[in-house]
């Protein structure tokens, strides 16, 4: 709602701090209009002397300054208003001004109020001591609206700078006598009140929010003139029509259905319209889906699930056959496939999705790496023959070895007796001969017996 109150860096835009909220304050960066005609450089003899001010929630408001202070975007700014005095920011001065009224339709009369003077610090505490009694007073009139059982809903409540009077804002669906409540408010606050209804949408607009765009609510931030939304807009941009999707923080259909209709609205006067189905040979086509800015429509036949996409061109065609009664083959040819058929092009991409996945599951074998001795950078080539020699001669030395083994085991199978004279410390071949001797666990009480630290229980 406020601008930046330390930045004094011209005017170039409405968005508040110049500085890019260097200046350390919080108002900064809080403003949302962009001063285009700042600029131009407008004499300023011809200056329009009308100031844009906003306050709480978005409300805008013109004032004159018929002092000739010396604004910029952002300032705070002391006002009339009836019955006292108000707190608002500067928004928006010079030519844009003008246009705005012109567009809002507010004549440039005696009737428009003008600025006091530039807020001072004891005006901007005085005006943060009445801000401080806003919420309490939202919950304990809510409380009171409960006991009356008054169908509406209050969403906000505004006090004036001077502390003399307070706005409450609220939103019914049907006609409220609040005549009764006024009384009540006006004994436990001691100030007089004034009761303004607003709609959905402004009460959005109040609130404030982010959006499923990611960014702030348009009503918050720079529409104040709401258009009726109709569920039409929706159709003609082709958007499933779920109250849910399309409904906004407010309730209602989003009024950013109305941005991008003129678009679709002159698209849409190339787009043929089918009415009934398409009649082919293949079948009744009808439609199912179009695709607006790239001109395609798809269709199916018999209410399959395969769709066929056509350009718009090619739907005109097939209708003023129709209309003339002539069928086509199908969507996207008149006559049937004259001549020989070649089987083997209409399942060539067939082949070439098999051989790309057959080739895919066959792995590939990885060649063993062959191990290399580690050369040094000095090493000669001439010394490489001898490590080989000396790796042969190491290899065959191994084989041989096993070869022993082997022998050895072979001839006690073969000739038992022969390998019992041979060994005789093995004992005799019994049953269990060929199978590898068991190991036998050591006797624990000859252990204690042969030790020399311990002795038995029965010496004790």
């Amino acid at each position: 709602m406020s601008g930046c109150t330390n930045c004094s860096t011209g005017t170039t835009a409405v968005g508040g701090c110049q500085n890019n909220g260097s200046c350390g304050t919080s108002d900064c960066n809080k403003m949302n209009a962009f001063d285009w005609l700042s600029h131009m450089g407008i004499p300023e003899i011809d200056k329009f002397d009308i100031v844009e001010i906003k306050f709480k929630g978005g409300r805008k408001d013109y004032f004159r300054n018929s002092g000739l202070l010396p604004l910029t975007t952002g300032d705070p700014v002391v006002v009339d208003v009836p019955n006292g005095h108000h707190i608002g920011y500067v928004s928006l001065q010079g030519e844009l001004v003008r246009l705005q009224m012109q567009k809002r339709k507010i004549k440039n009369d005696d009737n428009i109020l003008s600025i006091y003077r530039i807020a001072t610090p004891k005006d901007l505490e005085k005006w943060q001591e009445a801000k401080n009694r806003e919420i309490p007073t939202i919950y304990r009139s809510k409380q009171i609206i409960e006991e009356l059982k008054l169908g509406m809903k209050l969403s906000d409540v505004e006090y004036q700078a001077d502390n003399s009077k307070a706005t409450f804002y609220y939103s019914a669906d049907d006609r409220v006598d609040f005549r009764e409540l006024i009384k009540l408010l006006a004994s436990e606050f001691k100030i007089r009140v004034e009761m303004r209804q607003i709609s959905l949408r402004q009460e959005a607009g109040r609130l404030g929010g982010i959006g499923v765009c990611g960014r702030e609510l348009c009503c918050s931030t720079w529409i104040h003139d709401f258009k009726s939304v109709t569920t039409s807009a929706a159709r003609y941009q082709n958007l499933s029509l779920n109250p849910s999707k399309l409904s906004g923080q407010c309730g209602r259909l989003k009024c950013c259905l109305n941005f991008e209709l003129d678009s679709y609205l002159s698209a849409l006067e190339d787009i043929p319209n089918v009415e009934k189905p398409l009649l082919t040979e293949a079948g009744p086509a009808k439609l199912q889906k179009t695709d607006i800015f790239r001109r395609l429509m798809w269709f199916s036949y018999n209410d399959d699930n395969n769709w066929h996409s056509i350009d718009c061109d090619r739907v005109k065609m097939i209708i003023e056959q129709n209309e003339n009664g002539i069928t086509p083959f199908n969507l996207k040819q008149d006559k049937a496939f004259e001549g020989e058929f070649d089987q083997s092009k209409n399942n060539q991409d067939l082949e070439l999705l098999d051989k790309k996945f057959a080739q895919s599951k066959r792995k590939k074998k990885r060649k063993p790496k062959s191990k290399k001795p580690n050369m040094n950078a000095g090493d000669s080539g001439a010394a490489r023959p001898e490590q080989q020699q000396q790796e042969k001669r190491g290899r065959n030395q191994r084989n041989n070895k096993n070869q022993k083994r082997g022998n050895k085991n072979q001839n006690q199978k073969d000739n038992p007796s022969q390998f019992q004279a041979d060994n005789p410390q093995k004992g005799p071949v019994g049953k269990n001969e060929g199978a590898p001797n068991k190991r036998r666990r050591p006797n624990r009480n000859r252990n204690q017996k042969n030790h020399p630290n311990k002795g038995h229980s029965d010496d004790k």
